[in-house]
């Protein structure tokens, strides 16, 4: 086996471990230099979803977990997987699954590659307006959550109440609160470092940039 590419050479390849989710695999490379080496790369599986879903005062919807990789909580848009699916289809799915709400309008608004030194992980990022909760727009939020846009944390299982499809998709994902983030506050929480999520970050970017707010 030898396939080049961009001064790599790729002399050998093995994969040392797969799930449903992703794949690992270990290549024998030649450098661009010419030096011999091995190369470990992580190829997802399905492409992933990030939906900036906006209300019309410009509040970003957001979501509180816990992620296991880094054993920190983190603030981020809803997100997952394809599954296989065609990527609105799954961001449309992980929206409602994550907060409960959906949206009338989606726009797809980029494209990016997560870790691209040591991943093969494409993702799709959309930007989500005119939402409501369950689809339902006869339905008001959940009084904690106030009117939308206030920055009001909201706990998960208020926002589930409303539309009990998503109740226990919350609790698999561990998220225990959904926030409509005001965009300066979001802004500023990325500036903090409050939003550590390297994908929440670029999804903003490209929300920014679609909504003329850059």
């Amino acid at each position: 086996m030898s396939d080049a590419h961009g001064g790599w050479t790729t002399t050998g390849s093995r994969e040392v471990y797969s799930n449903p989710w992703i794949a690992v695999r270990e290549d024998a490379v030649l450098r661009p230099d010419g030096g011999e080496g091995i190369y470990g790369v992580v190829t997802m599986q399905h492409p992933s979803v990030f939906v900036v879903a906006m209300d019309d005062d410009g509040a970003v919807l957001m979501v509180s977990l816990y992620r296991y990789a880094t054993r920190g909580m983190s603030l981020e848009v809803p997100a997952g997987g394809c599954d296989g699916d065609d990527p609105l289809d799954a961001a449309r799915r992980e929206l409602l699954e994550e907060t409960g709400f959906v949206a009338s309008e989606w726009h797809e608004i980029g494209r990016m590659n997560a870790l691209n030194g040591v991943c093969d992980a494409p993702e799709f990022v959309y930007l989500a307006t005119g939402l409501t909760i369950g689809g339902r727009a006869d339905v008001e939020p959940p009084g904690s959550v106030g009117a939308l846009g206030d920055g009001t944390v909201a706990d998960a299982a208020d926002i589930a109440s409303a539309t009990v499809d998503v109740e226990a998709e919350q609790a698999a994902e561990g998220i225990d609160a959904v926030r409509f983030v005001p965009w300066d506050e979001a802004m500023s929480f990325v500036r903090d470092s409050t939003i550590s999520d390297g994908e929440t970050v670029a999804a903003l970017m490209y929300a920014a940039l679609a909504t003329g707010r850059i």
